[in-house]
């Protein structure tokens, strides 16, 4: 099917599949297999050996980049296995530019990992284009950002920051993972690189792990899809079929994630015990006015923070949802609370979490597609206490 000339919903569910040509089989079957018969030396289907590609996932890659508006998908085996895809289109003496209140397993992976190899970040207030201008340098080759970001929810400008990369002959990468497709396509606003870590929402059910680059630059998906095949940090059969059927309900349960999001965002706000939530659905909230014009909606995904900033009493409320299930990860149906200060984000060092607003009493809340009033009657008991 020609997937630009179809709607999200259509494309969600038809994009990149096929029957199956041998059985007519509707879903694309599990091509659990690593190795592929050949007719003659060189001669073969498509198909040699599956770290290179598999059909499965040669399906699912397909599916989400045809989502993200793009002509090339990759799927790695995580999504630092994705980010890690694209730091290494770096060299030695390169520098990054990204927000300073991102996840905090990209944090990890930039300052343990790839700052021994000679590159260099700067974590900044992104939402502000002109700190990003200023801090621009003849090093500077890549341009990492999340929008909304994790966990402080806030909102860089994608169309602004496009305009200051291409002109400076720089990459962007724009982690999607909050917003997914159906919300915001970086690709449409100018990023050259989309990740996702497909273990959230693109997947939707908690069962699976995995990562995703999408990208129109044919030099740069040569790269990738190289780094792919060398380093071998790929997805599954298994794992490529299990997104591939998360991906056909992604706008149903963005939909409800959305509006259960809207719902406990102003229920949380209106509670004497809560001192702030951070939403991007607010009028007041920082840069709404450009999350309503880049994105299709809010999202499912908040945070907020309890009066008296103490520890303590996060995690005594954390400890006493019945609904909501205390766990790191975010994006299933189910909703899922955590505390980035001592879980998500532990990797970060306390002045810098501080300094990016991430304080102890800081809880992040991925809204499932429960019943909104049972959530809601989750939260008030567990208030209570």
């Amino acid at each position: 099917m020609a997937e630009r000339s179809y709607k999200f919903d259509t494309k969600a569910i038809h994009a990149g599949v096929n029957p199956d040509p041998t059985t007519g089989a509707v879903m694309t079957p599990i091509y659990q297999t690593t190795t592929f018969a050949q007719e003659k030396v060189g001669e073969h289907k498509g198909f040699a050996y599956a770290r290179s590609s598999n059909p499965t996932r040669n399906v699912l890659e397909n599916a989400i980049a045809a989502l993200e508006n793009t002509k090339y998908g990759a799927c790695f085996g995580s999504g630092v296995a994705a980010i890690d895809a694209v730091l290494k289109l770096l060299s030695p003496g390169d520098e990054v530019i990204t927000t300073d209140d991102l996840y905090g397993g990209s944090y990890r992976i930039f300052t343990t990992i790839f700052a021994k190899y000679g590159i260099k970040f700067h974590f900044i207030k992104m939402k502000d284009v002109k700190v990003l201008e200023q801090t621009i340098n003849k090093k500077t080759k890549l341009v990492w950002v999340e929008t909304p970001t994790n966990p402080m929810m806030n909102i860089v400008d994608l169309a602004a920051i496009s305009k200051i990369t291409q002109k400076n002959n720089l990459l962007l990468a724009v982690d999607n993972t909050f917003a997914t497709p159906y919300l915001q396509t970086p690709i449409d606003l100018g990023a050259d690189i989309v990740m996702h870590s497909a273990t959230k929402y693109l997947g939707g059910h908690s069962d699976v792990v995995m990562g995703f680059l999408a990208t129109n630059n044919e030099e740069v998906a040569k790269e990738i899809y190289h780094i792919q095949n060398t380093t071998g940090a790929i997805a599954g059969p298994m794992d490529s079929f299990l997104v591939l059927r998360g991906l056909k309900t992604l706008h149903l349960r963005m939909e409800r994630h959305c509006e259960n999001g809207a719902q406990l965002a102003y229920f949380l706000r209106n509670h004497p015990q809560i001192e702030k939530v951070h939403w991007p659905g607010f009028k007041d909230h920082p840069n709404h006015a450009i999350a309503k014009k880049q994105m299709k909606g809010f999202g499912g995904m908040l945070s907020f923070t309890l009066k008296g900033d103490s520890i303590q009493a996060a995690h005594k409320l954390m400890e006493s949802f019945k609904v909501i299930t205390l766990a790191e990860s975010l994006g299933g149906v189910e909703s899922l609370v955590c505390h980035p200060a001592t879980m998500t984000h532990a990797a970060l060092p306390k002045e810098e979490r501080e300094k990016a607003g991430i304080t102890d009493s800081l809880i992040r809340l991925s809204v499932g597609v429960e019943h909104i009033e049972d959530l809601k009657q989750d939260i008030m008991q567990a208030l209570t206490k």
